[in-house]
């Protein structure tokens, strides 16, 4: 009977993905995403005319003071329903000029709520992020009107609105919600997060960010689509790599770094629970000629990752407010598609909900290769919190990006039919309402 039941695991790889379960939770929460209310975020970002990371911070209706104040005064009113978890701050630095992006004295803040967890044991923190600052054409430019409409008001709008659904709610782990300033003159402000994650030593599971989340259409080329989104993802760990090289190498494993296995988590989280979206996997920590707030994450050694629009429109990207050629140019509001932000928004929340409310991933997870064997055999501990129900062993042949089988257990151990020369394996831990952590490769025990 267990040899024809494995004979029915492996004939069954080529029958589809495995049908999960939504969370009913969860499915209430992506469906608070209101349109409307993030078209109202983004117009009043673009209402403070300029956002740049070296406007006034003292004006209150111009510049980056005004808006990160508009921002912390969202995250307050949302915090008087968290039952005291939420809490809201500005971290904040003063820069010197540095003779290149920053010419002057400048306090660099970075609105922040932090919704604290309700297990004290459990020190996971997931983080969410848009930048706040906007630019035109030059970018020392920070007197004349830079509406930054999608890039990046159309992120800092998908922070409030997960902050306040998400607010109302409790999760185990922590969830810090931030609109960053200074991307524009060099990922600043998330660099000073990183930082900070670093010193304080925050268990970083995983940190999204949002960037340009807004726009449906591409210059030059005209393409429309509104059911594509971006997920960039760097394969290879950044710390350490010249240690980690020899075993990715010869396990084949240069697609499966941290912030790879939260792109491919984040593509299947949000297919779940989000209609007529695809999540597209870029193969690349980011775009060419530009950069985001993700990557002094990805650099501190943390999973990070890039949420962006599938078509990206140049006229609307640093640009000076004018007309050529027939072609208005700007970031303006009127530009973008507030249907296509509430669907990319319901993402953002359902992977961050789903993450906060399973358990942490499995411990000491390990593949035997003792001897020849086209059986593979399996083995791991319990998380360290959370409550577990089982665990999904995941398997994908090795040219494929997503995983294609889960196979369910409430062992500790499995031994599977498929080979480990043909197939790469993780193992992650579920919660009774279906709730994964995230996936983790096994080590090689010998």
């Amino acid at each position: 009977m267990k040899k024809y039941f494995l004979f029915i695991l492996a004939a069954s790889f080529y029958s589809g993905q495995t049908i999960v379960k939504k969370d009913p939770e969860i499915s209430i929460y992506t469906s608070q995403v209101n349109a409307d209310s993030l078209q109202s975020h983004v117009e009043k970002l673009v209402s403070f005319g300029t956002r740049h990371t070296m406007s006034s911070t003292t004006d209150k209706k111009r510049g980056i003071g005004a808006a990160r104040n508009w921002v912390l005064s969202q995250f307050k009113n949302y915090a008087k329903n968290s039952g005291g978890r939420m809490v809201v701050e500005l971290q904040n630095e003063d820069l010197q000029a540095d003779g290149k992006r920053i010419t002057k004295l400048t306090n660099l803040g970075n609105p922040t709520a932090i919704l604290k967890g309700t297990d004290p044991n459990d020190n996971r923190v997931f983080i969410i992020s848009g930048h706040l600052d906007s630019r035109v054409s030059d970018i020392l430019n920070f007197k004349d009107d830079a509406p930054g409409a999608n890039d990046d008001a159309s992120g800092v709008a998908a922070v409030i609105e997960s902050a306040r659904i998400l607010s109302q709610s409790n999760f185990p782990a922590t969830i810090v919600f931030v609109a960053v300033s200074g991307e524009e003159q060099g990922l600043l402000g998330a660099k000073m997060l990183s930082d900070r994650a670093l010193k304080e030593k925050w268990n970083v599971v995983a940190m999204l960010n949002n960037d340009m989340i807004g726009n449906n259409e591409a210059s030059d080329t005209k393409n429309i689509t509104n059911t594509q989104l971006r997920i960039f993802s760097e394969g290879l760990p950044f710390v350490d790599l010249d240690k980690k090289a020899k075993t990715i190498r010869a396990y084949g494993l240069e697609n499966d770094g941290n912030p790879r296995q939260l792109a491919r988590y984040s593509k299947e989280i949000g297919e779940r629970y989000i209609d007529n979206l695809e999540m597209k996997l870029i193969y690349r920590n980011d775009r060419f000629l530009r950069g985001g707030d993700h990557t002094p994450f990805v650099e501190a050694g943390f999973a990070a990752i890039r949420f962006t629009d599938f078509n990206e429109n140049f006229d609307h990207q640093h640009q000076d407010l004018r007309t050529e050629k027939n072609v208005e140019l700007g970031d303006l509001t009127k530009f973008m598609d507030f249907e296509y932000l509430r669907k990319n928004t319901a993402v953002n929340v359902s992977i961050l909900s789903n993450l906060a409310k399973a358990p942490s991933a499995p411990e000491n997870v390990k593949m035997e290769v003792k001897e020849l064997s086209n059986f593979t055999s399996l083995k791991w501990t319990s998380p360290e919190v959370g409550k577990v129900n089982g665990y999904y062993i995941l398997i994908r042949e090795t040219d494929q990006s997503m995983w294609q089988k889960k196979i369910f257990t409430k062992d500790l151990a499995i031994k599977i039919p498929y080979s480990k020369d043909n197939y790469f394996f993780a193992v992650q831990s579920v919660s009774e309402s279906g709730n994964e952590s995230l996936p983790v490769v096994p080590e090689v025990e010998r």
